[in-house]
C-alpha cells in the first residue's frame, strides 16, 4: 500500500524499463502482489520525476501473451483511480517512413489501432460511465501542447536531428511484418510499427487523460522481397539500450515542465 497519488503515469516499452529506475524515493510493487494484475515478472514503481509524483509501469502487457485487452489496459483504470492525469507511453517499434533509421525517436501524432478495425477494442462490452462515454472521440488523442513541448525540448538538448512526429500502428504480434503487411501499412501512412500502445492509450483517452506517446526505432521494416534483412528482437532491446538515455533525459524534462491542468509551460 503507498500514500502516494501520482498525477503521471508511464508505460515502458521494451528496452525501456530504465526510466522506473530514474523515479526518488521509489516504492516497488511486484505485478504479481496486485490484485486484478496478470502474473507477470513486471513491477509498478511509485516515485518522483522532477519534483511530480509518478508512477511507472516497468514491464507491459500484451495482447500477444495471451492476455484480453480489458487485462492489458486494466492498469491504465487503477491509474486512472489514483488520480493520473497524464498518461506516457513508449514502445520500440519497427520503421516504415524512408527517412527513419534506427536509433531515432518518434514522437506520435496519431495511431492506426489494426487490431481496433478488426473489432478487438478494450472498450468492447457495457460501457462504465464513470470512467468515460460510450462513444469517446479519438481524432486529437495524443495532445498537441505535449507533441510541442516535446520537440522544443529535444532541440534544447540538441538531438532533434534523429527525432520525428508521425502515425504509429499496431499489430497484434507475436510475428513481425510479412512484406505485403509492411507495404499495406506503409501505404496508409504509418511511419512505424509495433505491438502494443494503442489500447492503453484508447482506455487513456476514454478516461479524460492527456496522453503523450513516443516510439524508439529499433528496426527498420522489411518492405521487399529482395530484402534479405531479418528483424529480432535481441536487436530490438539492444537498440533501447543505445537510446535509452536521451529518452530518459526527454521524459525527465516533459515531466518537469509540464503544467498538471492539462496545459503546458515552458
Amino acid at each position: 500500500m503507498t500514500k502516494q497519488r501520482p498525477l503521471v503515469g508511464l508505460i515502458c516499452g521494451s528496452g525501456l524499463g530504465l526510466l522506473a529506475d530514474s523515479l526518488k524515493n521509489p516504492e516497488l510493487f511486484p505485478y504479481a502482489d496486485i490484485p486484478g494484475f496478470p502474473q507477470s515478472t513486471g513491477r509498478l514503481v511509485f516515485g518522483e520525476m522532477k519534483g511530480r509524483s509518478c508512477v511507472c509501469m516497468q514491464g507491459r502487457f500484451h495482447m500477444y501473451e495471451g492476455h484480453s485487452l480489458g487485462k492489458t489496459t486494466f492498469p491504465v483504470r487503477v491509474f486512472k483511480l489514483l488520480g493520473v492525469e497524464t498518461l506516457i507511453v513508449t514502445n520500440a517499434a519497427g520503421s516504415l517512413a524512408d527517412g527513419y533509421h534506427p536509433g531515432d525517436i518518434m514522437i506520435i501524432k496519431d495511431h492506426v489501432n489494426v487490431p481496433g478495425l478488426a473489432g478487438l477494442n478494450p472498450l468492447t462490452g457495457p460501457n462504465d460511465d464513470k470512467f468515460g462515454p460510450r462513444f469517446p472521440a479519438m481524432s486529437s488523442v495524443y495532445d498537441k501542447g505535449l507533441r510541442c513541448l516535446a520537440m522544443d525540448i529535444v532541440k534544447q538538448m540538441g538531438v532533434a536531428q534523429f527525432v520525428h512526429e508521425g502515425v504509429y500502428a499496431m499489430v497484434g504480434g507475436p510475428n513481425f511484418e510479412t512484406v505485403a503487411e509492411a507495404k499495406l501499412l506503409h501505404r496508409l501512412g504509418v511511419d512505424a510499427v509495433g505491438m502494443s500502445t494503442a489500447p492503453e492509450v484508447l482506455v487513456a483517452s476514454h478516461c479524460g487523460m492527456r496522453v503523450f506517446g513516443l516510439s524508439l526505432i529499433t528496426n527498420k521494416v522489411v518492405r521487399s522481397y529482395d530484402d534479405e534483412e531479418q528483424v529480432n528482437h535481441e536487436g530490438v532491446l539492444e537498440v533501447g539500450k543505445m537510446r535509452s538515455q536521451s529518452l530518459q533525459t526527454l521524459i525527465t524534462q516533459l515531466v518537469g515542465r509540464m503544467d498538471m491542468n492539462n496545459n503546458t509551460h515552458t
